[in-house]
């Protein structure tokens, strides 16, 4: 069903954006591609062979956290949906509060990640739709006031996201931490799991941590970089809207 749906939407943009290649000013075709992959990062992580390996490896579990809340959302936003598919400005103001979307993230990466209700999404389909689905949300929430797509409108200035993914590494690192440097399993259900990947509950455990250590920083160096970019050269940066 989430294959259909996410193929459906990827074939309205398309015709969406071929619909508004001519118009001024025109979306890029890089666009397009950063909306597509978008969507195949959501696609791998919720739908795809690999997406099942999550209830045996902490760590696949974890890759599917990072392409729903990392990867995917700001691709997605790149891609200038709202634009293409003719979504309207009017609830878009209320969920640009940078405060609104930051705390957002972070309780949805910090309740998720709690043993008890990480287990609960193992056991239950419903529940498992339910953590991709606020994972995917919060992250498109998140990454909302850092991309700006249309027809957002900045609430706080542009040098402050800068701030906003430095404190939105924290949670991260604090969880992380906690997963690569612990001498004990954190999630007992990945101890009854059959281990077909060589290594132990807890390796696997410590492998997840640095995983989601070394993506987010990497992901959030390089947005940095391309915001701290912009504000060096302001008019550049406002030749194209998101």
């Amino acid at each position: 069903m989430l294959s259909l749906l996410l193929a459906f939407i990827a074939i309205a943009y398309l015709r969406g954006w071929r619909a508004l290649r001519s118009s001024a000013p025109a979306i890029p075709a890089w666009r397009a591609a950063s909306f597509l992959a978008g969507l195949l990062c959501t696609w791998v992580a919720a739908a795809s062979p690999v997406a099942f390996l999550d209830k045996q490896i902490l760590t696949a579990h974890m890759a599917q956290h990072l392409l729903l809340m990392t990867f995917a959302p700001p691709l997605i936003w790149l891609g200038s949906p709202l634009r293409i598919l003719l979504w309207g400005p009017r609830w878009a103001g209320p969920l640009g509060n940078p405060a609104f979307c930051w705390l957002s993230a972070a309780a949805t990466l910090t309740i998720w990640h709690a043993p008890a209700l990480l287990r609960l999404g193992m056991e239950s389909h419903v529940w498992h739709s339910i953590e991709h689905a606020s994972f995917l949300v919060s992250g498109l929430l998140f990454w909302w006031p850092v991309v700006q797509p249309w027809p957002s409108v900045p609430r706080w200035p542009r040098w402050s996201m800068l701030l906003y993914l430095f404190l939105a590494t924290l949670p991260c690192d604090v969880l992380a931490g906690l997963l690569v440097f612990s001498d004990r399993v954190a999630y007992p259900a990945y101890l009854c799991t059959p281990r077909q990947s060589g290594f132990s509950a807890l390796a696997d455990q410590q492998c997840a941590g640095a995983l989601m250590w070394t993506c987010v920083t990497v992901v959030f160096l390089v947005a940095g970089a391309v915001l701290s970019t912009q504000l060096l050269a302001p008019q550049a940066a406002s030749e194209e809207p998101a």
